[in-house]
């Protein structure tokens, strides 16, 4: 008897969903202690500032900032090509400047998070969103 995905095929939007719904809270508490106490967010600039960060202030509030605002689109799906564009641009950062001698294993959160960006840019939130509301 040959397996058939039909079902599958049928409520992929509910894939689509559960993923964005991981990765949108995965970056939105990958970065909560940083919105909620100011000491996390100045820890994080002496973090960038050891990989030579210009304006590690900046950069740590920015970074922080874009990925909750990212997250909380994702999760909603809305304009997440839009967030998937910014986060592309945050991780690859990331993994250059900070995560470049790591290993594979060490690399995986924000390999996951990258590549999920660049699969919500090419494919969009899917039809359980706001956008498709």
């Amino acid at each position: 008897m040959p397996i058939t995905f039909s079902w599958f095929k049928q409520h992929k939007d509910w894939g689509i969903f559960l993923l964005r719904l991981f990765i949108g809270l995965r970056l939105i508490y990958g970065v909560q202690d940083n919105v909620l106490h100011w000491e996390h967010m100045l820890r994080f600039r002496d973090f960038l500032k050891t990989f030579h960060f210009p304006f590690p202030l900046i950069c740590a509030i920015a970074s922080v900032y874009l990925q909750l605002i990212a997250g909380i689109m994702i999760v909603l799906g809305w304009r997440i090509r839009y967030a998937s564009l910014l986060m592309i641009i945050n991780f690859l950062v990331a993994l250059i400047m900070v995560h470049r001698n790591d290993s594979i294993e060490s690399m995986t959160a924000p390999l996951s998070i990258l590549f999920s960006a660049v699969l919500f840019l090419f494919h969009g939130a899917g039809l359980i969103s706001i956008d498709k509301k």
